[in-house]
């Protein structure tokens, strides 16, 4: 009878995991549509942080979670929020320049730029494996390039996709070697998201370069950024990881730019050439096998991959 418990407990967990990986991967599909009307980059990721931010406020209300933070919390998170704005406002430039699904493939290289940063600046081993899968994904991130399909200025955005991936390795290893480290996810997402949304709004000369949002379909869109690749996929993620665990949620989430590759394809029309789909292969390959190499290899005292704290 317990096995049956512990196994259907495990199912659940990998079906919040698989659930949340794929809505993360919708930021394409809300995102796009709001381009088209006009929409700037800048004035979509407002939308998108300010909805999720009392989105995530009111559960943690309902929650009856504390919103106060130390000193230290609060130098911390201002840093930390400043660079996940950063890597939010990379990804959503990108998709101006190259193909979304493509620029999330490249997101997804963060758990290398994790290892490579702390191999470089905190002087931790770097086995064989991870090494050689570095490698491997920027081989992968170069077989990307689509300047043969027409797009000559898809480096721009290639480059815009890299500095995302690298940002966010720098929030998630900050985060882990912080005070934030103990902080309960939806309360350290809230900060960073309403702190990023006081820079948003900065960056839109404080609402007079904002873009409105003229219709009903346009709200819709901007509601469904937040909602879905937001705060949907950070509840369920993160229940997620306290089932099964860090190392098979990050597996799983090979689905986020799966999902986002899917929508660009079948929805926008995205082109994919041959050596494009080689490069997303070698690319999710490198990834998924240095996240389950390393977490296996792994000592109390040696720093695995950190817990994905996105939004």
């Amino acid at each position: 009878m317990k096995t049956r418990i512990h196994t259907s407990t495990a199912t659940f967990g990998y079906l919040l995991a698989v659930i949340g990986s794929a809505c993360y991967g919708l930021n394409p599909l809300f995102a796009i549509p709001l381009y088209d009307k006009g929409v700037t980059p800048m004035s979509v990721l407002f939308y998108r942080y300010a909805i999720s931010t009392i989105l995530i406020g009111l559960y943690m209300l309902s929650r009856g979670k504390s919103f106060r933070l130390t000193k230290n919390e609060a130098l911390a998170t201002t840093i930390m929020g400043c660079l996940f704005a950063g890597s939010s406002a990379g990804l959503f430039y990108s998709f101006k320049y190259m193909d979304p699904g493509l620029a999330s493939v490249i997101l997804f290289t963060y758990p290398l730029f994790v290892a490579l940063l702390s191999w470089l600046v905190f002087h931790e081993n770097m086995s064989r494996n991870t090494f050689l899968c570095i490698i491997v994904a920027l081989f992968g991130i170069y077989l990307l390039d689509q300047s043969s399909t027409g797009g000559s200025i898809s480096m721009t955005g290639m480059f815009l996709a890299v500095m995302s991936g690298l940002t966010y390795a720098i929030y998630l290893i900050g985060v882990n070697r912080s005070v934030l480290k103990t902080m309960d996810i939806s309360r350290l997402s809230f900060f960073a998201l309403a702190f990023g949304t006081v820079i948003f709004f900065a960056f839109c000369n404080f609402g007079k370069d904002m873009t409105p949002l003229a219709s009903m379909e346009s709200w819709a869109n901007a509601a469904g950024l937040a909602v879905f690749p937001t705060v949907i996929s950070l509840l369920l993620i993160t229940r997620s990881i306290h089932i099964i665990g860090s190392t098979p949620a990050s597996i799983i989430g090979a689905l986020e730019p799966i999902t986002a590759l899917a929508i660009s394809l079948a929805v926008f029309g995205g082109v994919l050439t041959e050596k494009n789909i080689i490069g997303i292969l070698l690319v999710i390959a490198a990834v998924l096998f240095m996240v389950y190499s390393n977490n296996r290899a792994a000592k109390p005292h040696t720093s695995a991959i950190p817990k994905r704290k996105d939004t």
